[in-house]
């Protein structure tokens, strides 16, 4: 059985199509795709409600590259430098860490995943909005 296609295989199909995606279409797809992750934008941000700087440092990013076309979550590492331990790549579970950087003093602290919950939970509603963005931009410029 094939594969369903996702948006973002469509995203990628369209840019690999056109190379450099034309100015007019970059222009109506990065808006849409934008309110497309917002929602997943929002679920990890009150996942890391627990943290004063995690919901802060995170944001949408929005690419049309070759390699990674669509949308992703991002924290900024500057700004919240704890937050990919505690992300844990979305497993429950601990992380271990030394002690104010003391390296014969280690601690073990429960992980607190925020944004891979949030883009499960969205998952399939943002990729059908990919989609659905990237089929009309392609209608409006004359692709079938």
């Amino acid at each position: 059985m094939p594969r369903k296609r996702t948006g973002t295989d469509e995203l990628r199909a369209l840019i690999l199509d056109l190379g450099k995606l034309p100015d007019g279409i970059r222009k109506e797809l990065r808006p849409a795709l934008r309110r497309a992750g917002q929602r997943a934008l929002v679920k990890a941000r009150e996942n890391a409600a627990w943290s004063t700087r995690i919901p802060a440092a995170t944001r949408l990013r929005v690419s049309f590259a070759k390699r990674r076309p669509g949308v992703a979550l991002v924290v900024n590492q500057r700004r919240a430098p704890h937050a990919r331990p505690y992300e844990n790549q979305g497993k429950q579970g601990t992380f271990r860490h030394p002690v104010f950087g003391n390296r014969t003093r280690w601690v073990s602290q429960p992980a607190r995943p925020f944004l891979f919950p949030a883009a499960r939970d969205t998952w399939q509603r943002v990729d059908a909005d990919v989609r659905a963005a990237v089929d009309a931009a392609a209608r409006k410029h004359g692709f079938r």
